[in-house]
């Protein structure tokens, strides 16, 4: 048989302890003290003994009193949290968002941007590659991620195009190329990496992976040690310090520019928050290499 405590008679606990008596614990819980003192005998039929030896000025728990506030303070507290996190206060909006981790640094101008439209929204960002990001908006992990992706047949949720931002070949190999040119490639699944297998293929040139990894943080440092050549939004030279690829190595042209899509669980309304957050987003890209302003497109997401 199971006996809840019930979190109110533990918060009055809790309270005429640190309040040091019954009549201030009332005030700072706004009840009458006969409510305190009656939660308090109801605590001392659980534990079948006193809470208190002594209580007015020389308030004293009681061992198991002790032992009491112990599970009081805790429980307390593991309530708040869960409220807190789950309970959004009144007039505040919640909302999880992915950004593809090679526009990730636009998120402090986003941000900016979207507490001044938004300033009662609590936001939450997670940023990682477009394939993970956007099984997570599927799921309802997210409420929406900006993406990078390709065109497909197939509408795995809502979108909107903001554009098509270009590419370029990055990387200074520090070690001689003649067992080929040192690619640096994300892991699968990643449909870029397929697009530039397949024009270094075409291409003639001999090649080789000398690096690989799912995390862009790797790849980039790869590429900054010299390890390979990587191809990235066309401004990684401004963003993160990277040397831009020499024409005279031969690489094919990069793909074309990639589209950038703000993507919603599949039915979910671009209207009110949505809208606002996609305005936001184009407003903090404006920096990057966009080609063009395109419409709206299905498609498949790349890392």
């Amino acid at each position: 048989m199971y006996h809840d405590l019930q979190v109110t008679r533990l918060r009055t606990l809790v309270a005429v302890v640190e309040c040091g008596g019954f009549r201030r614990a009332a005030m700072t819980l706004h009840i009458t003290q006969p409510a305190v003192s009656q939660q308090i005998r109801q605590l001392e039929s659980f534990i079948q003994g006193p809470v208190f030896t002594s209580t007015g000025r020389n308030l004293q728990l009681s061992v198991r009193g002790e032992e009491l506030l112990g599970y009081a303070r805790r429980v307390v507290a593991l309530n708040d949290e869960a409220v807190d996190r789950l309970m959004p206060r009144t007039g505040t909006t919640r909302i999880s968002i992915g950004v593809v981790d090679q526009l990730a640094e636009a998120l402090p101008e986003f941000l900016r941007l979207l507490s001044a439209s938004l300033p009662e929204a609590q936001v939450s960002v997670q940023t990682g590659p477009s394939e993970s990001l956007a099984s997570q908006v599927a799921t309802g992990q997210l409420d929406l991620a900006l993406l990078f992706r390709w065109q497909t047949q197939k509408a795995v949720a809502t979108e909107e195009e903001l554009g098509r931002i270009r590419l370029a070949w990055f990387g200074q190999p520090v070690r001689g190329t003649e067992d080929g040119l040192p690619v640096a490639l994300f892991t699968e699944p990643c449909i870029l990496r397929g697009q530039l297998v397949d024009a270094l293929d075409a291409s003639g040139i001999s090649w080789r992976i000398s690096y690989e990894g799912a995390e862009f943080v790797g790849l980039r440092a790869a590429v900054k040690a010299g390890l390979g050549l990587a191809c990235l939004v066309a401004n990684g030279d401004d963003l993160w310090g990277l040397p831009k690829a020499a024409k005279k190595l031969g690489l094919p042209s990069p793909p074309d520019p990639i589209p950038v899509t703000m993507a919603l669980p599949a039915g979910a309304t671009t209207s009110g928050v949505p809208a606002i957050v996609k305005k936001t987003f184009r407003q903090a890209l404006d920096g990057y290499p966009f080609a063009e302003i395109a419409s709206a497109s299905n498609s498949e997401p790349i890392a």
